[in-house]
Parts: C-alpha cells; sequence; structure tokens
C-alpha cells in the first residue's frame, strides 16, 4: 500500500465533516440525558463519528467514484480496490466497543445505522438512487440514530417524551439540508443512473423541502427541549428562526454553478457549528446548575 493511498483514505473517511456538520444529532441526545455520564458520551462520540460515519463515508466514496465536489471534499481523492473492505471493517471497533461497554440496545441501534448506510451505497440496493428511500436511509442512520446512540452512551432511556422528539427533530433538520450538496452532483448522479432528491425535483424542490422540513425540526426539537428546560426551548426556537431566514435567502441565491460550493459548504458549516456551540453550552451550564 502506497502511504499516498492510505492518506486518499483517510481523506474521505471525512472527519471534519462527521465532527463538525453531523454532531448535532448525537450531542442532542447527550443534552436530552438526566444527568449525562460525560466521559462515556465522549469515547462513543468520536467512535461513532470516525468509525462509524467516517467508514460509511467512505464506503459510499468508493462505489460514487466523484470527480466533482462532494459534502466535505472539493477534490475527491481516487480510491483503490483495499478501500472497500477497509471502509466495512473499521466500523466493527464500534460495534464491539458499544456492545462491551453499554450493551445491546446501542448496539443494534449502530447495527441498523451500518444496514441503512449499507443499503445507501451498495450497488445491490443502491437507495441512494431513488429520492424517497435515501431520505429513508439518511434520516434513520444519521438522524434519528446519532440521537439514540448519544442518549444511550451518556445513560439514558429511550422510552421517554425527549429521545422520539428529538430523534425526528435532528432527522427532519438534517434532511432538510440533505439534498443541497446534490445540486454539485446532478451530472454524475445522472451518469450513474442515481435518480436523487437534486435529479428529481432540482434547485426550486429542494428550497420547497427546506421550507418544510425545517421548521417542522425545529418544533420537535424545541418539544424535545421543553422537557429539559423550557427556556432552552424558547431560545432555541428563536435562533432557528434567523438560521432559516438566513439559510431560506442563501437558497434562493442559489444557480447550481460549480464555484458557489465553497460559499454552500460555508454555510453548512456555520449553521451546523452554530447548533453544535448551542448544545455543548446547554450541556455545560446544565452540569453546572
Amino acid at each position: 500500500m502506497h502511504p499516498r493511498e492510505l492518506l486518499n483514505f483517510l481523506l474521505h473517511l471525512r472527519p471534519h465533516y462527521q465532527l463538525f456538520i453531523l454532531s448535532g444529532g448525537y450531542l442532542t441526545g447527550v443534552l436530552i440525558t438526566k444527568e449525562p455520564a460525560l466521559g462515556r458520551a465522549a469515547i462513543h462520540f468520536f467512535s461513532v463519528h470516525l468509525l462509524l460515519f467516517g467508514g460509511a463515508t467512505a464506503y459510499n466514496s468508493f462505489f460514487d467514484k466523484d470527480e466533482g465536489p462532494i459534502g466535505g471534499l472539493r477534490h475527491p481523492p481516487p480510491m483503490t480496490a483495499w478501500m472497500h473492505p477497509a471502509s466495512l471493517l473499521i466500523q466493527l471497533p464500534g460495534l464491539l466497543l458499544g456492545a462491551w461497554q453499554l450493551g445491546w440496545s446501542f448496539a443494534f441501534v449502530y447495527l441498523s445505522s451500518m444496514l441503512f448506510f449499507w443499503l445507501y451505497s451498495t450497488p445491490h440496493a443502491r437507495w441512494k438512487g431513488h429520492p424517497v428511500r435515501s431520505f429513508i436511509a439518511i434520516g434513520v442512520s444519521t438522524g434519528t440514530n446519532s440521537v439514540l446512540l448519544g442518549h444511550l452512551a451518556a445513560g439514558g432511556v429511550l422510552w421517554t417524551p425527549s429521545p422520539p422528539l428529538a430523534a425526528i427533530g435532528v432527522a427532519l433538520v438534517l434532511l432538510s439540508m440533505y439534498p443541497v450538496s446534490q445540486v454539485f452532483q446532478i451530472e454524475e448522479d445522472q451518469r450513474r443512473g442515481d435518480r436523487t432528491f437534486a435529479v428529481a425535483h432540482g434547485l426550486a424542490g429542494i428550497r420547497r423541502w427546506f421550507a418544510l422540513a425545517y421548521p417542522a425540526g425545529v418544533v420537535f426539537l424545541s418539544g424535545a427541549f421543553w422537557f429539559v428546560r423550557p427556556e432552552l426551548a424558547l431560545f432555541f426556537g428563536a435562533v432557528s428562526v434567523v438560521a432559516f431566514v438566513t439559510v431560506r435567502r442563501e437558497l434562493e441565491r442559489m444557480r447550481g454553478l460549480a464555484d458557489e460550493y465553497g460559499r454552500v459548504m460555508r454555510l453548512k458549516y456555520v449553521t451546523s457549528l452554530l447548533f453544535v456551540s448551542f448544545l455543548i453550552g446547554a450541556v455545560a451550564t446544565l452540569q453546572l446548575i
């Protein structure tokens, strides 16, 4: 194995994307936990995002073979044959660690994410090529399950009002932005025969979907936060209105041109980092009260 190939594989794990854009769901699960076990949650935070999500992202990249911009990589490097099994094997330590430390509930949720990631990418199912199936795969694997994994890792129980509300809310907020980066892959997706949401509905459909899914997700999340602390829910709702107006304005300006990629990714990073910062601040504040 050439060292350059190893570097390419690590780039396809996209750790910056996993930690800064996809971590909101997991942290939400921690926040809604009464007296969370933060040390244990931190260990599994890196396990979930770098091993599970990172491996799934590399697995998807292996089959996509994108040459143009994708989420978190402006110029995706080529992948070689060994990266296919490696992208699956790298997910297993997180599963084994979760089963050992946290039990079978955590392991089941983790394993179900692996299954949906596989269905999303593999040519044997290729749910990515269908707008509704792709939403199910991403909504469950990266949305609802990330909340449940964070909640279980922090010592929470699932059958209380907050976890299902938070899981649905995170899935909707995540999916509201999910098709945006597909705009830059339309030609490549069409060439592969993938009918993604962007291919099927275009920019106009993406704008309409965001206007519907984002507010709905905020309502569910605010409901989950209300059970933790009502003023937290009110503050989150107010901030989310500002975020909605900002993102909606940027989507209206988009034309799907390649030179817009940087602006779109900055928008994703800024909105996600604000959400993550809110969650970290809320967890820290509640620990001090």
